[in-house]
């Protein structure tokens, strides 16, 4: 019992700390409420005078006495349009101001999970989590919190004005007011409660399954599932249609209540005030009296909608709660924190140039060993070596050794036992972020953008010129390839499906000297290239690391004549390193 009180505060702790990230500043906020509250209070304030304009020009008084409610009708209905234009362009730039920020916080806590902490789920329930629900939040300020402290206010002083005029009819509209908000809530609770769970859990469904039809459609067609997979999408498809059907069934519901209770409201304060019109109470004030309630009730139903939003909104942060604010596995590095003046990150530039002794290795591992989250033993150990400038360093070994896992270590991606010391600075005492402005990884299948040659290029520097561009496509092979498919506009397609194994090497290469990076660790650079071309790639990828950077070539094949380096052979899974 104790656990799961325990687990369920953590749950509730890491949902509110994702709802609070997603909440613009007071600063940004209370224009907005003001603004809102203003909008409302405007809307009560026109029925309620329109009524009593009309009930008393039925008197036919002199034009005079009626020339104050003349003009505060006119004044109210343009100020309840332009108030909320006002408060909307103040509430959306704001919320959506935040919600940039939240997205960068939150791709900054999924980037250390990715390498192995995540593993479990499956594409579409992160993507879903990363963008479905990432923008789910943002109802948040717009659609939970704004609505219901404008509510509480407008709602709260349009009691206290009909309570001067008559308290018989305040307390009859507040009893309305709470029946309508408990009955709505419950009701909500009752058929929505469900749904909204599951809204979240069908969009995920249905992500994943059409990821896995576009991403796998040759297996699909050629093994004849691709009818299977259609069925899938069709399941899935019906299944958040379902869910979304049972949510708008509670809304209506919802709208129903409240209109009958408003109706009833009105009737009561009718039945309440018709023995003292025309002696207690003027005819005029209590035709506006008796049409306030259907006013307040049109503002009340911010309420209930708020309650329904926040359900949603909180299946969503419990999602990106979970993939974010979980305890990572111990194999997965958590940056330091850094505080001013520590020797970590003293002096660090935008490249981490400053960081460690200019004097000393780029690279020094000393008895070295990691291992994947959940593995049951080491990936490899005792691995030692020290690499400097102009250097080469292959790190070969059999399928299975750690070539790839020793690739995730230099960059941070896993932990490590032993030293792993950069410019004499031990690495797990640097952010992640400045150890990866010295240490750059070309993975063994470079992600491209399905955008064209310039863009994937500047994604490594954004300030490059053309001529620069051009010029590290000269030095990694490109150039003329590049000329004859239309320039720096060349398309590369999805996933680089316009370009060859080879050719995405290159250009992964030349974004890693356009980010200039100290150490480059090319990751089985030539997989899948036959033999003859994979010696003249690594020829020409090694030839194009300017002679004052470090090379980790990490491969399965032998290396060609000519090129000058130093070997690392990682023993066979269960094998130690020799001493």
């Amino acid at each position: 019992m104790s656990d799961r009180r325990t687990d369920t505060t953590k749950r509730l702790t890491d949902r509110q700390a994702v709802l609070q990230r997603a909440m613009p500043s007071r600063k940004r906020s209370l224009p907005g409420l003001s603004v809102g509250v203003l909008a409302d209070a405007s809307a009560v304030g026109l029925l309620a005078l329109s009524m009593w304009l009309i009930t008393r020009a039925g008197d036919q008084p002199p034009i005079l006495h009626l020339t104050f409610a003349i003009v505060g009708v006119r004044a109210l209905a343009i100020g309840r349009a332009a108030f909320r234009y006002t408060e909307r362009m103040f509430s959306h730039d704001a919320a959506l101001a935040q919600l940039a920020k939240l997205r960068t916080t939150t791709f900054e806590a999924l980037v250390p999970r990715v390498p192995g902490a995540i593993e479990t789920r499956r594409r579409g329930e992160v993507l879903a989590a990363f963008v479905d629900d990432v923008d789910q939040l943002q109802d948040e300020p717009l659609r939970v919190r704004q609505p219901i402290v404008v509510s509480a206010v407008v709602v709260g002083l349009s009691l206290l004005l009909i309570g001067v005029a008559s308290i018989p009819a305040a307390l009859i509209l507040a009893a309305c007011v709470l029946v309508a908000g408990l009955l709505a809530v419950w009701l909500a609770n009752r058929i929505a409660g469900r749904s909204d769970r599951e809204l979240s859990l069908a969009r995920a469904a249905l992500v994943d399954a059409l990821l896995e039809r576009l991403a796998a459609s040759e297996v699909l067609a050629a093994f004849g599932a691709v009818g299977l997979q259609r069925q899938r999408i069709s399941d899935c498809e019906a299944r958040l249609a379902r869910v979304q059907l049972e949510r708008s069934r509670a809304a209506g519901l919802t709208g129903a209540i409240l209109a009958l209770v408003s109706g009833a409201g009105s009737l009561l304060v009718l039945w309440v005030l018709l023995p003292g019109l025309g002696t207690a109470m003027t005819t005029a004030m209590f035709g506006a009296i008796v049409v306030v309630p259907a006013a307040v009730f049109e503002v009340f139903a911010q309420y209930p909608a708020a309650i329904a939003a926040r359900r949603t909104v909180e299946a969503s942060a419990d999602r990106v709660a979970s993939l974010t604010n979980e305890d990572l596995p111990p194999e997965i590095p958590v940056d330091p924190a850094v505080n001013d003046g520590d020797a970590a990150s003293a002096g660090a530039d935008a490249r981490g140039s400053d960081v460690g002794d200019a004097a000393a290795p780029l690279i020094e591992v000393t008895d070295l060993s990691a291992r994947h989250p959940g593995a049951s033993r080491t990936a490899f150990s005792g691995i030692s070596f020290a690499l400097h400038s102009g250097e080469t360093l292959v790190v070969t070994g059999e399928s299975g050794a750690g070539k790839s896992t020793l690739a995730l270590v230099l960059v941070r991606f896993l932990e490590y036992a032993g030293s792993y010391r950069v410019r004499g600075v031990e690495a797990r005492t640097l952010p992640g972020r400045v150890l990866r402005q010295i240490v750059g990884l070309c993975e063994q299948n470079p992600h491209l953008f399905d955008t064209d040659l310039r863009q994937n290029l500047k994604f490594a520097r954004d300030s490059a010129t053309d001529d620069e561009l051009m010029a590290v496509l000269e030095q990694v092979g490109l150039s003329e390839w590049a000329r004859t498919r239309g320039g720096l506009d060349a398309q590369v397609g999805e996933r680089g499906a316009l370009v060859s194994g080879g050719q995405a090497q290159r250009i992964a290469l030349a974004r890693a000297l356009l980010a200039d990076f100290p150490v480059v660790v090319l990751d089985e650079p030539t997989a899948g290239v036959d033999r003859e071309l994979a010696d003249r790639l690594l020829t020409d990828l090694i030839g194009a690391v300017p002679s004052d950077r470090a090379v980790v070539l990490i491969t399965h094949t032998e290396i060609p004549a000519g090129i000058e380096s130093k070997t690392l052979e990682l023993p066979a899974p269960g094998e130690v390193v020799p001493g």
